[in-house]
């Protein structure tokens, strides 16, 4: 069975290890230290790191990461010249295999145009990083509210008992929103009351508890008179970017 952890890095980054079959894969690189301490705590070697998107605070690790390690770094084909230097690049919508099981990579643009997720069926495990993140979803830097909608509607597809390992730790901003356009959903109070109050991380989370408290997951449900699930979905992302409590 596979093992999962999450190493908290930088200020509020997550990155994940998984290690299954003697093999172990990162995804992600926001910060060495910590990641090669949970190595070195658990007696993994590292084989492989996959690579969600272009930002620093994703990659900027990785060339250490790499030298201390010997590992592949794996990332999306069509984001490559962003990328730090890749030993396999990865076609989205395509089906590999990684450490024994089966690996899908998900097109999600978005936040960025060349973000990809990385679903482990068989581990029952998605890394969405900064597209579907704990109760919200990642800012449009570059992509479009339609490129969101779709991306996050194409997670919202897998099976309601995978796990979301999300790319941060932005349970109180992400939370405090949800809450103020949603603020009759008890699964929602719950779930960061438990957070806040650190009895639970931020992630992961089961994509069943995502779909029950994650306002941009709960689209169609908060529309307005009016709105189709792309229109609510582009109006709160725009509250979103507003919001200040």
């Amino acid at each position: 069975m596979a093992e999962l952890a999450s190493i908290r890095c930088l200020d509020d980054n997550y990155a994940w290890l998984v290690h299954d079959h003697g093999c172990t894969l990162l995804v992600d690189a926001p910060e060495a230290a910590p990641i090669l301490a949970e190595l070195d705590r658990r007696g993994w070697g590292l084989d492989v790191i996959l690579l969600t998107h272009h930002h620093d605070d994703h990659i900027q690790a990785v060339a250490e990461i790499v030298a201390a390690t010997g590992a592949q770094v794996w990332g999306n084909a069509a984001d490559a010249a962003r990328l730090p230097p890749l030993d396999r690049a990865l076609e989205p919508g395509a089906d590999t295999e990684l450490c024994g099981q089966p690996l899908r990579v998900i097109d999600v643009p978005g936040h960025t145009v060349g973000h990809v997720a990385y679903h482990l069926p068989q581990a029952g495990l998605a890394f969405t990083a900064d597209s579907l993140m704990a109760m919200g979803c990642g800012r449009l830097f570059e992509g479009t509210p339609a490129q969101m909608w779709e991306s996050l509607t194409r997670l919202a597809a897998l099976p309601d008992d995978t796990l979301i390992c999300s790319g941060h730790d932005y349970a109180r901003g992400n939370g405090g929103f949800a809450l103020a356009v949603d603020p009759g959903n008890q699964a929602l109070k719950d779930r960061l009351d438990a957070t806040l109050a650190g009895r639970r991380p931020a992630a992961p989370a089961t994509l069943a508890e995502e779909k029950a408290t994650n306002p941009f997951l709960r689209a169609q449900a908060l529309a307005r008179p009016g709105e189709d699930a792309l229109a609510s979905f582009t109006r709160l992302r725009a509250e979103k970017d507003a919001f200040r409590g």
